[in-house]
């Protein structure tokens, strides 16, 4: 196993399910990640320190897993100059739509990239950080055009699927 490029922060070990599909996506790339819990509000230290120490530990990108106030992301960006992704959790009573809105929130100069809530969230935060680490590797980069064109393939194979269903009718 190689050096972690990508970190992955959850606020809650409860997050754990909709970064499953994160996990799926950088396995299926082959980029090494870690994921640790860490919360804006119950470990405010920890979280600020790793952010702070994430670069020299080798970390290209962070996504940070968050919600309710979702203030995990900005706490984040604050102490590094590191890519960060948000990725709103769904929770009552608001179903993510508060995580989402505290996400895109972030006052200028501190940005966090954000990306839809729930299962597809983890997946898009993990296609999304594939893509910003193909910008300096020409092999990802390759691998990330293939997963695209075979994206399209199904889509398109789909859609010739349901022209001839609707000829049969």
């Amino acid at each position: 196993m190689g050096k972690p490029v990508v970190a992955v922060l959850m606020g809650s070990k409860s997050d754990l399910p909709i970064l499953q599909g994160a996990f799926k996506v950088f396995d299926s790339f082959g980029v090494e990640f870690t994921a640790r819990v860490l919360s804006a509000h119950r470990t405010p230290v920890e979280a600020m320190e790793f952010a702070a120490g994430a670069e020299a530990a080798g970390i290209k990108v962070i996504i940070c897993a968050a919600g309710m106030a979702a203030h995990l992301g900005g706490v984040v960006a604050a102490h590094t100059t590191l890519p960060v992704i948000g990725l709103p959790v769904a929770s009552e009573p608001f179903n993510g739509l508060d995580a989402l809105l505290a996400m895109v929130q972030m006052p200028p100069g501190v940005p966090v990239g954000v990306v839809t809530a729930g299962k597809a969230g983890g997946r898009n935060a993990a296609l999304y950080a594939v893509s910003i680490l193909a910008l300096g590797d020409a092999e990802l980069a390759a691998k990330l055009k293939k997963f695209r064109e075979d994206q399209a393939k199904i889509v398109l194979s789909a859609d010739a699927e349901l022209q001839e269903e609707l000829k049969e009718r």
